[in-house]
């Protein structure tokens, strides 16, 4: 069967066009009333995210973690932590999901585990040459560490453990936080072990994975040195604030290695076993559309996704750029590309975008020109709300990269959910008390019980926004015709409708049609940071 033959036979899949919700899970809604989300707390709410128009969700770790990374270092696989429930939490949640037509996709930490996953204390106790420790990658290198690698969360990407008298202890990668030691993949038993994984959560009942960092596990075997560029010392190519940056030829031994794209190929088989259409969507952070590309191969990913979207500046010329580079590099795969402006990883859109109400208005033009163009949207939660990102005081932060490096990091896009009331916490849990993370007393105007009110609010415009793409998503094909409309204009046909998005500064001419659903006010023409369908 060649490509164009899968390709046809396979259009019918429910991620290829699905709206998918990102739960960031201690931050969605509690239940038990110590100030942090947990799954019964989802099962709760998640007639809102139907309400919403969603297709399926997609939960961030929930695994048995010492939360150094907020469950991103994983001391367990097959197991929830206490802190957000248990085993039958997740099934109570996957089911009342499945039940409001919702898909469950879930995350999965293939790169590194924690320090306290059995596997590297096996290691630690066991010592160098060991078994143990070639399941991870330690070095022996007197003196300082085996490279100049540097972690994405600051500092060396090495750290040395303690040793007998008179001996030199070994040193462990992790390319991220110092408790996160990455495994080494040409290890086979990392391979089974990860299998075994797979099958226990489809097991359960989940419609598929979001993989952490996919471009990362196979490191250049030799760990060779990395070629720096001056202007380029930051280590680039992971989910780290401000080390997003778009990059091309820059020497990465730690990321994208061709070995990468054997365990997906395995995966995917495996997979393959199960009914329901299974799905993977990689976290890659690769140089360019072209080598994302190589993750959505027909027998690989379902999905990747399209960062060079969201790291886009706001100006029509570069949102045209990368949808054409986007949908050139995807058809090359015969894949559908993924598109999403938010995520637990970077600041919210509308502050990207300058805050206030202009970063809003753009935040709500741009969601509405993702939503039309084919293929899959991801939205975090709390965009539907307008929800800025938060100033975080110094004493409630907890990401390491904070720690490591002084940046504010990430915590200001996690702070938890408002849902009612007039003061903090908001609804987000059964007791009085803020949260893990303090929420703005001005968030009472935004909280989903006073927006489910407002038919001007940004919820009552993503909702209406996703009924609208529910009626053309799946019929209207899979390309789009761009269509000149200035240089400030982002414009194109899909289908019945036509797409135009203002980013310039004065109101432009609308395009022939009926203005069907717009991101803001429309009179007789198109305003500055204003999205339209017409049809």
């Amino acid at each position: 069967m060649d490509l164009n033959d899968q390709m046809q036979g396979s259009r019918r899949e429910w991620w290829r066009h699905a709206v998918t919700y990102q739960i960031y899970v201690r931050s969605f809604a509690d239940a038990d009333g110590d100030g942090i989300g947990d799954l019964p707390g989802i099962t709760a709410r998640l007639e809102h995210v139907r309400d919403l128009g969603v297709d399926a969700i997609w939960l961030n770790p929930f695994y048995p973690s010492p939360q150094h990374d907020h469950g991103y270092d994983v001391a367990d696989y097959c197991d929830i932590d206490p802190l957000f429930g248990t085993l039958a939490d997740a099934d109570a949640m996957v089911e009342r999901a499945h039940e409001l037509g919702l898909k469950v996709i879930i995350d999965l930490v293939p790169n590194h585990t924690s320090n306290e996953h059995p596997w590297f204390q096996a290691a630690l106790a066991a010592g160098p040459g060991s078994p143990e420790r070639d399941r991870y990658l330690f070095r022996d290198s007197p003196g300082g560490p085996p490279n100049n690698w540097k972690s994405v969360f600051g500092g060396p990407a090495w750290t040395q453990v303690e040793a007998g008298p008179g001996e030199e202890g070994q040193w462990y990668l992790h390319l991220f936080d110092s408790t996160q030691p990455d495994l080494n993949w040409r290890n086979p038993e990392v391979g089974d072990m990860f299998v075994d994984v797979l099958r226990f959560w489809l097991d359960r009942g989940v419609d598929g994975f979001r993989v952490d960092v996919a471009h990362g596990l196979f490191k250049a075997e030799d760990l060779r040195d990395q070629i720096v560029v001056p202007g380029h010392e930051r280590m680039s190519g992971a989910s780290a604030g401000e080390s997003m940056v778009e990059r091309t030829d820059v020497d990465e031994p730690m990321w994208d290695q061709p070995e990468v794209h054997e365990v997906y190929r395995r995966w995917h088989e495996v997979l393959a076993k199960y009914d329901g259409d299974r799905m993977m969507v990689a976290e890659a952070w690769t140089q360019s559309p072209e080598s994302m590309a190589r993750y959505i191969r027909p027998d690989e990913f379902s999905q990747a996704f399209n960062f060079a979207w969201l790291l886009a500046p706001w100006s029509a010329e570069d949102f045209t750029r990368v949808i054409t580079g986007t949908f050139e590099a995807v058809d090359q795969v015969g894949a559908t590309p993924t598109w999403v402006l938010s995520n637990h990883d970077v600041d919210r859109h509308p502050s990207r975008y300058g805050g206030g109400a202009r970063g809003l208005a753009r935040a709500r033009a741009a969601t509405l020109t993702m939503l039309a163009l084919p293929g899959s949207a991801y939205l975090y939660q709390g965009e539907e709300l307008g929800l800025e990102q938060v100033e975080v005081e110094p004493e409630f932060r907890s990401d390491p990269l904070w720690f490591r490096t002084g940046n504010p990091g990430r915590d200001g896009c996690r702070v938890p959910m408002p849902w009612s009331g007039s003061a903090p916490p908001f609804g987000f849990g059964p007791t009085g008390g803020q949260p893990w993370i303090p929420q703005p007393a001005e968030w009472s105007e935004l909280t989903v019980a006073a927006q489910a009110a407002d038919p001007a609010s940004t919820l009552a415009f993503y909702r209406a926004a996703l009924a609208a793409r529910r009626t053309f998503s799946e019929t209207a094909g899979e390309g789009i015709e761009l269509v000149e409309a200035g240089t400030d204009v982002v414009c194109f046909r899909r289908g019945p409708i036509t797409v135009a998005l203002n980013c310039g500064t004065e109101p432009v001419a609308l395009p022939p049609g009926e203005v069907l659903i717009a991101s803001g006010p429309v009179g007789e023409k198109l305003p500055p940071d204003t999205a339209a369908w017409l049809g």
